[in-house]
């Protein structure tokens, strides 16, 4: 049979035992996560551990006392229910929901990939037409002597073997038509001379030049004629017997000017790598204008610079100055600065509240059962305040700055190893009011605007938190709060907690909390990756 915890006991018996045996009456008391607070009717206070095993336990589960209080006044009907023994048969079961991980689900692969564009944006794209129109097609019947025929793919047409006139090779431009309808050019022909035949053939026209296949027939598509395209072949319509030279048939050879086509979409890497280089102080826009590659020789020019001057001018890291500006800050007003471990007990975690059933318990990183690295630098703090009540005079005021560890999700607002501040005063003059000057002089001292808004938080339950635009800089409280009794305060206290990296954020107007960061990727929130 599970043994039940000592709340449990005072609840159903409504007395207390002494270690001397002592029955008291219990006239009110209170339950925090792992203590009891007890008052008397007597008027006794004590605080207790709400422990199953302790002495207090057996006493109060074995139903045997000496004798009562002379001044709780125990009545016979109190004594009589203490001494009575109940039996439970009803049995209970006790189930645990577990809400099931969401899943995203996995997007589809595309099946086929969007064609690559080309390197130059001056030559357009053509495709072949389906058949070639008969009327814009020249039929070029090669001479009686001829033995070798010509390939439409060629750069020149080879002449026959009793020719006396060598050929010349010229290189036609095509521009695609300004009706959208018909096909566009995508073969570039080249003409050569030919010598004169008893009966030559007709002249090319003026748009193609004339290819003869293996089987006699010449079929070459052509563009629609047009004012604008002008056939390499020119010269060939007045004379097929004059060779026609290289240089004068460039001369004729003459392409749509067009404006240049504009830089393809940044991809999604792309823009990523961008947002990386870019700093607050840079005027550039990325909405597609400029090429990427011009963008990002541009941009990392500007970050080498800026690490050079880094070097030669400042050589001081953004996170460890302002840890030492906050730490002048916090002693010239009376605060003794704290160094604790970064691994503290578990047992630490669970004190606080935070049980293995709650999001918060999921991101901490554990190192075993017994020990795990700090989400949060109150623990510790606790401590010192009821160690520092033996010691030092009223007020006791303490601060940290230090790394904590959570397991968050990547954002631009998180990160899973930052550094807290975090400060409290405990004693005379813990008001609201004085918290909330104190956090005033310390933004004002950052240069920092900010508000002060109510919430509550699941550890402290009602907080202060203190906003800059819809980014949270710290979450204050004013105490007590009900688990002091765990960590053994009992005086009133006022604290609060900033992250130094969203303060840097905010004063450098980093757009990604990381630039601020401990990062291998930013220094001073220049990109490292050049």
């Amino acid at each position: 049979m599970e043994k039940k915890p000592l709340d449990s006991l005072i609840s159903a018996a409504g007395v207390w035992m002494s270690r001397t045996g002592l029955l008291h009456k219990v006239k009110h008391y209170e339950v925090s996560r792992r203590k009891i607070y007890i008052e008397m009717e007597c008027g006794d206070q004590l605080i207790v551990n709400n422990s199953r095993s302790s002495r207090t336990a057996r006493a109060l589960r074995h139903h045997k006392y000496r004798k009562t209080c002379k001044h709780c006044k125990v009545s016979d009907e109190d004594i009589n229910r203490f001494l009575t023994k109940t039996t439970e048969n009803k049995s209970s079961v006790k189930v645990r929901v577990v809400s099931a991980p969401r899943t995203r689900k996995a997007k589809p692969k595309s099946v086929a990939r969007a064609p690559k564009i080309l390197e130059n944006p001056n030559i357009p794209q053509t495709t072949a037409p389906a058949a070639p129109e008969p009327a814009s097609v020249a039929s070029a019947a090669s001479a009686p002597n001829h033995s070798e025929p010509a390939m439409a793919s060629t750069a020149s047409v080879a002449s026959a073997p009793n020719h006396s006139e060598p050929a010349m090779a010229s290189t036609a431009s095509v521009a695609s038509a300004p009706n959208p309808s018909e096909p566009a050019m995508a073969s570039v022909a080249s003409v050569a001379s030919v010598e004169s035949a008893p009966n030559p053939p007709e002249p090319a026209m003026a748009s193609a030049a004339s290819a003869a296949n293996p089987h006699g027939t010449a079929r070459t598509p052509v563009a629609p004629t047009s004012g604008k395209v002008v056939s390499a072949t020119a010269s060939a319509a007045s004379s097929l017997n004059r060779p026609v030279s290289a240089s004068s048939s460039a001369a004729a050879i003459k392409t749509v000017s067009s404006a240049p086509a504009p830089a393809p979409p940044l991809t999604l890497s792309q823009r990523g790598r961008l947002e990386a280089l870019l700093s607050p102080a840079d005027e550039i826009s990325l909405d597609g204008s400029t090429p990427f590659r011009k963008l990002e020789s541009e941009l990392v020019s500007r970050r080498r610079k800026d690490l050079q001057r880094m070097y030669a001018e400042e050589r001081e890291h953004y996170l460890g100055k302002l840890e030492r500006d906050i730490t002048k800050f916090f002693v010239d007003r009376g605060f003794i600065e704290i160094k604790s471990p970064i691994l503290i007990p578990a047992e630490y975690i669970e004190r606080m509240g935070i049980n293995n059933d709650t999001e918060l318990s999921k991101q901490v990183f554990r190192v075993d059962q017994k020990l795990c690295l700090r989400p949060m630098l109150a623990p510790t703090l606790y401590n010192y305040l009821r160690k520092f009540d033996r010691a030092l005079p009223d007020p006791i005021k303490i601060f940290e700055i230090g790394p904590c560890y959570r397991k968050e999700s990547d954002g631009k607002e998180h990160l899973e190893e930052f550094t807290m501040l975090n400060f409290c005063q405990m004693g005379a003059g813990c008001t609201r009011e004085n918290l909330e000057a104190l956090i005033t002089e310390f933004l004002d001292f950052m240069e920092i605007d900010f508000e002060i808004i109510g919430d509550s938080c699941m550890v402290y339950g009602d907080t202060l938190d203190v906003m800059h635009g819809d980014l949270e800089l710290s979450s204050a409280v004013v105490g007590p709060v009900p688990m002091d009794r765990d960590w053994g305060i009992s005086k009133p206290w006022i604290g609060a907690g900033f992250g130094l990296e969203r303060l840097l954020k905010v004063k450098h107007d980093f757009k990604n909390i990381k630039r601020g960061s401990r990062s291998e990727s930013y220094y001073n929130g220049i990109s490292t990756n050049l």
